[in-house]
């Protein structure tokens, strides 16, 4: 752990929920979070995450796969609409590529497993409190290609009229796509775009994030998101 408080604007003071049933684990999380200024609450099984939801409002929930009563997964899914407004880090001991990829399509918005370094969960914390305090506070915006519309106001994506829901990184992430149609975009600019916080060069978060995106978007009218060899990803009307 840091030894000084971090001030981080947009994170200062923010509400978090760790869900954690391991008592170390949610203590040792808690006290580094609320050194680095933010303001916890624990829950140990998934029903009392979902009331803590509820009752203490959090802007962002730490969340364990393995729980007495339920998977961590159900837990996002039974949040439903709440959470496209409550960013989700689960923080898991299960690294499986298929309990990853499982966690980042049924809501997660990171994906870190145990163990895990403190450090480095603030630091994607605060990526993801940014990010959501930035769509906050953005004018409202209405972009289209093709038969894609996206409403920032109203954090809503269609599709031929048919609506899609996204977690949060999946809706800034098309957001930037979309603001640059037709263009190559490179992967390095998009994770720094859409992930203002430091992946170590990571740039395959964005391929999985854009696979996700592909399955969502993808219809018999045709994919939209198309790959550039050695550059990355350009969003173009399908034809």
């Amino acid at each position: 752990m840091s030894t000084t408080p971090d001030d981080a604007g947009a994170a200062a003071g923010a509400r978090i929920l760790v869900v954690d049933d391991e008592p170390n684990i949610a203590d040792v999380v808690s006290m580094a979070l609320r050194f680095h200024g933010f303001e916890v609450e624990t829950a140990g099984t998934g029903e009392e995450a979902l009331a803590a939801v509820e009752r203490f409002r959090p802007q962002l929930m730490v969340l364990d796969v393995m729980l007495p009563d339920m998977e961590g997964f159900e837990v996002a899914q039974r949040l439903g609409a709440e959470r496209s407004r409550v960013p989700i880090m689960f923080l898991t001991a299960r690294d499986a590529a298929e309990d990853k990829l499982r966690g980042l399509t049924t809501g997660g918005d990171d994906y870190m497993t145990k163990p895990f370094s403190l450090e480095e969960l603030v630091a994607r914390m605060r990526g993801l409190l940014r990010r959501a305090k930035l769509a906050e506070s953005e004018p409202a915006e209405l972009l289209s290609v093709g038969d894609l519309t996206l409403d920032n106001f109203s954090r809503t994506v269609t599709r031929g009229g048919v609506e899609i829901g996204l977690t949060t990184t999946e809706f800034e992430l098309l957001r930037y796509l979309m603001r640059h149609p037709g263009r190559a975009i490179p992967r390095d600019e998009i994770l720094d775009q859409v992930w203002n916080y430091g992946f170590g060069g990571r740039s395959s978060i964005v391929d999985l994030y854009i696979s996700y995106l592909r399955k969502k978007l993808d219809n018999d009218q045709g994919s939209m998101i198309h790959t550039v060899r050695g550059i990355g990803y350009s969003l173009r009307a399908a034809t």
